[in-house]
Parts: structure tokens; C-alpha cells; sequence
């Protein structure tokens, strides 16, 4: 699982450097491209700046018609001409408002040149040593197109990416409950056949007089591990949730924790205004989540300290806080605490928390997380359980 976590993340490295590598280059080629295109545009502009010179300057004899065709030519790019007094005389390819059009001082025009000389330097017409024009034009259909285009290249880019960290998410996660189904299915399978052999045990040293108590805290312990396989055999499978009490079921779980546990480990347990609360639970596997939260914050402890577990109503749901006086946790590790594999103890596979949050999330649609932490006071874990349907 380890493994494949990280051929995933090598995966979205890699697209991410190539997405990038992309992106640059389509910039670098569009902006040479646009560089180019303007260039021509401004030598085209210059030809026709030149054309009207020719035509307001030459003779009666001149041929026009080169100049004529020059300018009629121009069917893409936006022109004013202003005379020396600044007033648009000629234009060409604007669409003209109806309310503005045969105003030699058009106000449209006048915004018009305001904007083209934002965008390109006006090119000046000399017509003789003292009277100059100008000519304003701006960038054509095509060349703002393209000037856009790196950017929605990178948008289609960025929504390709998304779409295949979701896929990669998706099936990331089906492997890992692929993983977890068999894991579970085949512990439980590997726990029948000694289970099956203990009980056999039991039954046969109680009859051969052998101390009832004895047999008495074998059979439950060999009852406890009939439990234990029969969560791990619910495990990908879609448990059964009861309206059961709540208070009962942690009532249970805590119990049988302190009798596992040493005596300088105090478990306490309160219930608001000492009420009595109906939840759906799957009961074996919530009472896992509170025995494994019990276990971690023992670990925590070094076995010596104290666990309250706290009850209470909120809204629609049932909150049960989990805290102990052990070591505490660092605020970065509030959410990979409950990462397959996070463990701060040389044994074990690092699965208890993982395993709980799977159990309240998608079995019971309910909550857990690290409601706050102090290292070297202690830590508490937050339970979050929907509301069932009326009181114990």
C-alpha cells in the first residue's frame, strides 16, 4: 500500500512538471507568434498611413488606384486617422453606433483613439513640414484571439489535471479497500480455525474438573476473540446498524478495558445531565472505535495516567469526546494520525485509527478527529454519532 502511495504521487509529480513544461512553451511560441503577427500588423499600418499621404498629397495626375487597393485591403484592423487638431476624419473597420455617426466630432471616435494608442504606438502621417496627422490603430480579431489562447490552453490543461487527480484518487482508494476487504475477510478466516479449536478446548477442561473460574475467563476470552473475528468479518460488507443505547454500548466497551488494563490507568465516563441516548450503531464495530482509542491514549500514557470519556447532545447528532493525560500529539499530525501505516510505536502496522475513521465515516456516517492536543498534557479525540429514533 506504501508503495503504490507513492507510484501515485510519482504520477502527479510527473504530469505536474510536464502540464508546466507545456504551459511555458505555449506561452514562449504564442508570445513570439503574437510578437510577430503585431509587427506585421504595425508594417501593413504604415503601408496604409502611407497610401493616405499619397492620396492627400499627390496630383490630379497620380495614379490612386495602388493606394485605393491598399486601403480597401485593410478588412481586419481597426483605424482612426485625426487630423493635426486631434479630430477623427477617416476610420475603418469600427461599427459606429447610429447615434454617433455623422458627428465629425464623434465622442465614439475619440474613445476609440484613446484606446488604440494604449495598445500601439500611433504612426504619424506627414503631409507637408508643418501640417501632421495621425493614424491610431488597434489589434485585429485574430491577434487577440491568439493572445488569449495560452491562457485557456493552460485552463483546459489545469481542468485535465483535476479530472485525473480525482481518477487517480478514485482508484487509490479502491485499491486500498480492496486491500482492506481482504485483509479483514482473511484475518477473520485465519481466527475461525483456532477459535473453533479453543472453544473444543474449553469444553473439554470442563469436564475434567478443572476450576470453574478458570474456564470461566477462558471462554471469554476465546468469546472475546469470536468478537474480534466478527468485526474484521463485517469489513467490507454492509454492517447493520441498530437503534441501540449508546450509553450501554460504551458502557461495555469501557468495561472490558478496565479489566485488561493496569490499576494506575483510571477509565472514568460521564453522561450529560446523566441522560440516556439512542444511536443507530453497529454495535461490535463502535465499540472497537472506543477500545481503540482507549489502547492509543494507554500507549500514550506509558500505562499510568486517565481516560474521560464525555457524552453529550448537539443538534442532530451525539458528541463523545475520548481524552486522556498522555503525550499529546503536534497540531501537523492531527490528520495523518489516521493515515494507514501513521504509528509512533516500533510494533504494529499503524492501522487502529485508520480502521476507526472508516468505521464512523462510511459505516456509520458519522465522525472522528483530533479535537485539540498539548504535548505533555494530553489529547482528545471527538466522536460524532447521528441521533436514533427515541430514548433508551
Amino acid at each position: 500500500m506504501k508503495k503504490s502511495f507513492l507510484n501515485y504521487s510519482a504520477v502527479k509529480y510527473i504530469f505536474s512538471f510536464f502540464a508546466i513544461v507545456i504551459f511555458l512553451l505555449s506561452v514562449f511560441f504564442s508570445s513570439n507568434l503574437v510578437g510577430e503577427m503585431s509587427k506585421v500588423e504595425r508594417d501593413k499600418m504604415q503601408i496604409w498611413a502611407d497610401a493616405t499621404r499619397q492620396i492627400a498629397t499627390a496630383g490630379e495626375d497620380f495614379d490612386f488606384s495602388f493606394c485605393f487597393a491598399v486601403i480597401q485591403d485593410n478588412n481586419s484592423i481597426p483605424v482612426v486617422i485625426v487630423d493635426a487638431d486631434g479630430i477623427p476624419y477617416q476610420y475603418r473597420n469600427i461599427d459606429i453606433p447610429a447615434k454617433y455617426k455623422g458627428d465629425p466630432d464623434s465622442a465614439f471616435l475619440m474613445n476609440q483613439v484613446v484606446a488604440f494608442a494604449q495598445i500601439n504606438e500611433p504612426i504619424v502621417i506627414k503631409l507637408d513640414d508643418t501640417t501632421f496627422h495621425k493614424l491610431y490603430y488597434g489589434d485585429s480579431l485574430l491577434l487577440q484571439k491568439l493572445s488569449y489562447f495560452p491562457f485557456v490552453q493552460w485552463g483546459l490543461i489545469f481542468l485535465f489535471f483535476i479530472i485525473l487527480l480525482l481518477v487517480l484518487a478514485s482508484v487509490r482508494k479502491a485499491e486500498q479497500d480492496r486491500v482492506w476487504v481482504g485483509l479483514s475477510k482473511e484475518t477473520a478466516h485465519q481466527l475461525g480455525t483456532p477459535i473453533s479449536s479453543l472453544m473444543a478446548w474449553v469444553e473439554l477442561l470442563k469436564g475434567m474438573d478443572v476450576d470453574e473460574s478458570v474456564t470461566q475467563e477462558i471462554g471469554k476470552d476465546v468469546n472475546r476473540l469470536q468478537t474480534i473475528a466478527n468485526r474484521f468479518s463485517k469489513i467490507g460488507s454492509k454492517p447493520e446498524c441498530a437503534n441501540v443505547c449508546l450509553n450501554d454500548v460504551i458502557d461495555g466497551a469501557l468495561s472490558y478495558m478496565r479489566g485488561r488494563v493496569s490499576r494506575r490507568v483510571d477509565i472514568s465516563c460521564s453522561y450529560a445531565d446523566n441522560h440516556r441516548y439512542m444511536a443507530e450503531l453497529n454495535v461490535p464495530l463502535f465499540e472497537w472505535v472506543i477500545e481503540n482509542l482507549c489502547k492509543n491514549a494507554i500507549d500514550a500514557m506509558d500505562g499510568e495516567g486517565s481516560i474521560k470519556v464525555s457524552v453529550c447532545e448537539e443538534n442532530a447528532k451525539y458528541i463523545v469526546d475520548v481524552a486522556d493525560t498522555g503525550k499529546g500529539i503536534p497540531k501537523s499530525k492531527f490528520k495523518t494520525v489516521f493515515e494507514p501505516g501513521f504509528t509512533t510505536k516500533s510494533r504494529g502496522w499503524g492501522l487502529g485509527l485508520s480502521l476507526a475513521k472508516r468505521i464512523m465515516e462510511e459505516y456509520h456516517h458519522g465522525k472522528i478527529f483530533v479535537l485539540n492536543s498539548t504535548q505533555g498534557v494530553g489529547t482528545t479525540f471527538r466522536i460524532e454519532v447521528k441521533k436514533g429514533k427515541e430514548e433508551c
